[in-house]
């Protein structure tokens, strides 16, 4: 039988991959919880050299941990970002919320002449105020909570965007990072993104969270 050398033990593999992930990175002059978060998104895609394409409020892993040790709520735009999330790492049993799949959205969609990912946000507005907004797979969603809270709708407490794409991904992204609207939020340029990235960030902040 062909057998390869390979490490086998957990805690060797965790161990060497965190340390990999650290050797490899810049993480100067982040905070303990940031460097956190930083970390456990790199080690979710393999890629070190993304550190210089985050773009990040200082403070958002530490909202980010306050809010979910306050028990708000965790609005996901994919039934992916929800199964990535660690539920026992919650401090709260935080609700998770992915609205995407509610029998309502394939008629809002149309009625707003959008997509199912956009108009699933608008069922988060009895959630909104004081979530955890994720984003690991939809432009449009990220695009559409831009727009209901530019127009007045209640604003969540911390916003990981990590859509992925190569339409509308890097647009919807830089629309974040130019928005004026004093919320804590963490996101990738260009068109890299996904769903392992993004539960990854929340998980971050869900182990710091008290």
């Amino acid at each position: 039988m062909q057998m390869y050398d390979y490490v086998k033990d957990p805690a060797a593999i965790y161990a060497q991959s965190f340390a990999t992930v650290e050797a490899e990175t810049d993480l100067d002059g982040l905070s303990p919880e940031l460097r956190n978060m930083v970390i456990r998104i790199i080690h979710a895609c393999g890629m070190p050299e993304i550190r210089k394409d985050l773009e990040f409020s200082n403070d958002i892993a530490k909202e980010a941990a306050i809010a979910l040790g306050s028990g708000a709520p965790v609005l996901c735009d994919c039934e992916m970002v929800k199964n990535g999330i660690t539920q026992k790492f919650l401090p709260r049993q935080n609700e998770l919320v992915c609205t995407l799949n509610n029998e309502i959205v394939p008629d809002l969609a149309q009625k707003l002449n959008t997509t199912r990912s956009a108009a699933a946000v608008e069922l988060w507005l009895p959630y909104l105020s004081g979530a955890v907004a994720v984003f690991g797979n939809a432009p449009t969603a990220l695009f559409h909570l831009l727009e209901l809270i530019e127009n007045g709708a209640p604003k969540p407490a911390a916003i990981l965007g990590f859509p992925v794409g190569f339409v509308g991904a890097a647009e919807s992204k830089q629309a974040l990072i130019e928005a004026d609207l004093d919320i804590p939020f963490i996101t990738i340029k260009g068109r890299k993104g996904g769903s392992a990235m993004a539960a990854a960030a929340l998980n971050a902040a869900a182990r710091d969270a008290t």
